[in-house]
């Protein structure tokens, strides 16, 4: 059995002033890591404490030191082999909902739903998958996502909203979260195909409960729909976040292999240089197949490619002056 190397842990104000003083009083190195209000070396492990109270251990010594020192010392709790007790219904039969691709220009946006029961939770817990924005590199994720889908099996489901799809949509909803509630009504849908007696179904907070449930067809439509923020971590949610972002990353590569070039994530001043690239090789309808429309980084590409600003019709086209010179 793999031992886990890496822990997670929400601390309250008064945590946080205790674990500082911990890591600047006792014998730690300090490290420079981004976003965090202190991080340090200790035995065999780093720990990080980011600026949303996330406390990140890291390391083969990690376990250890948890027991030793964060727990008497900052938590004033026993937790570590304890999640079981402290959240039961973790471990219930359910299914996580989450996706990524969203705030990239790039791309489509996936959306993964995985069931979990306690056989699944602890196997997922031992394999260390966790919010996959914790995971710094692609490959580390989408290596995790081909272990959790062949623990799962069948007990999984994507929904990819390829870009074209996405701004036919935008163009008559006007919403990214009512795109969201719709391809996780989609995944709900999807995995109870597979899972019919699946009673609950979780999601990180981005919208009302009710813009799902409306989407929902008669399937889904008895389950329970629940939201609540940092949702990531609750193992089947943890697991769709890796599954939704190997799926994306895989969907990146494929439309660069397509088009010739590399395609990079986000927003940034590459991604903007790529789609001048792109628009320079195909002309501006490209950024239909390509990219998510409604976003600024549309115009500015455009703007910077010559071409006027994008218009958008209630079908996801283009309207016809929205490429004119």
């Amino acid at each position: 059995m793999i031992k886990r190397t890496s822990y997670t842990f929400k601390l309250d104000e008064t945590q946080q002033k205790a674990l500082i003083n911990l890591l600047r009083t006792g014998n730690y190195r300090p490290l420079t890591v981004e976003h965090t209000l202190i991080a340090a070396e200790g035995p065999d492990c780093n720990i990080s404490l980011y600026k949303s109270g996330k406390c990140l251990v890291q390391g083969r010594g990690a376990e250890e030191w948890i027991t030793f020192n964060l727990e008497p010392q900052v938590l004033g709790e026993v937790r570590l082999g304890y999640e079981d007790v402290l959240n039961p219904e973790a471990n219930q039969p359910h299914m996580g909902i989450d996706e990524s691709g969203k705030g990239d220009f790039f791309g489509p946006m996936v959306i993964a739903a995985a069931y979990v029961d306690e056989t699944l939770v602890h196997a997922l817990r031992e394999m260390n998958v966790r919010d996959s924005k914790t995971i710094t590199s692609d490959r580390k994720a989408e290596e995790m996502a081909r272990d959790i889908r062949k623990l799962l099996g069948a007990r999984f489901a994507l929904v990819t909203v390829g870009p074209t799809a996405y701004n036919r949509l935008y163009a008559k909803m006007r919403s990214v979260n009512t795109i969201l509630a719709w391809g996780h009504a989609r995944a709900i849908e999807n995995l109870l195909e597979k899972v019919p007696d699946c009673p609950r179904a979780l999601s990180d907070q981005f919208g009302p409960t009710h813009q799902i449930q409306r989407a929902l067809l008669q399937k889904g439509r008895s389950i329970k729909l629940e939201q609540r923020h940092k949702a990531e971590s609750d193992m089947a949610v943890a697991a769709a976040s890796v599954l939704a972002r190997a799926g994306f990353l895989d969907a990146l590569r494929k439309m660069g292999e397509k088009y010739g070039m590399t395609i990079p994530k986000g927003a940034s001043v590459q991604v903007k240089a790529a789609a001048c690239e792109l628009i320079k090789k195909h002309g501006p309808q490209v950024l239909l197949e390509a990219a998510k429309c409604h976003f600024k980084t549309a115009d500015e590409v455009l703007t910077q490619c010559g071409h006027l600003r994008m218009a958008l019709g209630p079908d996801g086209q283009a309207t016809s002056k929205a490429f004119t010179r």
